[in-house]
């Protein structure tokens, strides 16, 4: 039997990923179907905290994805805000993959470009099933303007969207104004805008991104979803549990959301129950629950060590046969008993 071990380095990965957006979001939707059908295993994440850096935090996301996929690994993903005063990412990230008859691990994955691609694609996909199947929005307002909304913007002109306005807030001065400059395809659009408020950028979009770092909610005023838009509330703190009561509500996954006072978890509390929560996203793909226009639409994803799985194992069999990947001999050493 052979014990290999390879590296796959974050330059290969990008070019993997942008060069097929369509077969990463793909990914994506099969590893949530094969969830929903609950071949899969997805422990809660663990989350290792530092004493004198409160607001820092590396967090331990193991899963097993069955299916065609059969593998088990662990993404390591590691949170350092004070990193952008620095000048780079607060986020970094290790993919490592098990092979599941003999447990050994086999690959090891750079990850931030994993996670955020599939956060991306667990966004543009849902906004597709929310929106009736359609890939085209009046106005889409994104909130929060850093790297996961680089991404998920990027997918969704990737993925032949048609959005005619761009509404664009961040409350750090210029990040919004950096976005319109630098990430947007204004030809793709018929205006891009610089919101001078919050309430602008809500009231004007009937689809709206969610990707800040936020701890609390910040969107508790209701008159400003009472045009009812589709949420992909990403970042899953920004919405008051009083606003989640009275919308559509999709999730990933029932008992993972429902922790860490994310915005369903507050509205849990409030309510005594989960009667709020419509149904998940797998469910909401294979017709077994439906949403309209008649409330506000909240997608509210945890995110799942699995999507990472079903992305990082697409990846790792294109840069294995492209040969691309960094084989490590004698990797393991010892293997008589």
């Amino acid at each position: 039997m052979s014990f290999e071990f390879a590296i796959v380095p974050g330059k290969v990965i990008h070019e993997l990923i942008h060069g097929d957006i369509a077969g990463c979001v793909q990914q994506v939707e099969r590893a949530y179907l094969l969830h929903g059908e609950r071949k899969s295993v997805n422990p809660d994440s663990y989350f290792l905290r530092f004493p004198d850096k409160p607001d820092a935090r590396i967090i331990a996301l193991p899963a097993y994805l069955g299916g065609d996929y059969d593998v088990a690994g662990l993404k390591w993903i590691s949170s350092f805000p004070a990193n952008v005063k620095k000048g780079f990412p607060r986020a970094s990230a290790a993919l490592l993959l098990n092979d599941y008859e003999t447990g050994y691990p086999f690959a090891c994955l750079e990850s931030s470009i994993i996670s955020a691609a599939r956060t991306a694609g667990s966004a543009v996909l849902a906004a597709q099933w929310l929106n009736g199947g359609q890939r085209r929005t009046r106005s889409l307002a994104i909130v929060g303007n850093g790297l996961i909304a680089r991404y998920i913007y990027d997918f969704f002109l990737k993925m032949n969207w048609e959005v005619e306005e761009v509404w664009l807030y961040d409350t750090t001065p210029g990040e919004a104004e950096r976005f319109a400059d630098k990430v947007c395809d204004k030809a793709r659009h018929r205006r891009v805008h610089v919101a001078p408020d919050l309430a602008t950028a809500l009231r004007s979009s009937d689809m709206v991104l969610l990707a800040t770092t936020v701890p609390t909610p910040y969107i508790t005023d209701a008159s400003l979803l009472s045009h009812h838009p589709i949420v992909l509330n990403i970042s899953l703190r920004d919405v008051s549990p009083e606003i989640v009561l009275q919308s559509y509500n999709i999730v990933d996954d029932v008992e993972h959301v429902m922790k860490a006072n994310t915005s369903p978890h507050l509205a849990e509390k409030l309510s005594g129950g989960r009667d709020f929560v419509t149904g998940t996203l797998a469910q909401l793909i294979k017709g077994e629950c439906k949403v309209d226009r008649s409330r506000t639409i909240l997608f509210s994803p945890f995110g799942l060590g699995v999507l990472d799985l079903a992305v990082g194992s697409w990846v790792f069999e294109q840069a294995k046969a492209a040969g691309k990947t960094v084989e490590i001999n004698d990797f393991f050493y010892e293997l008589t008993r």
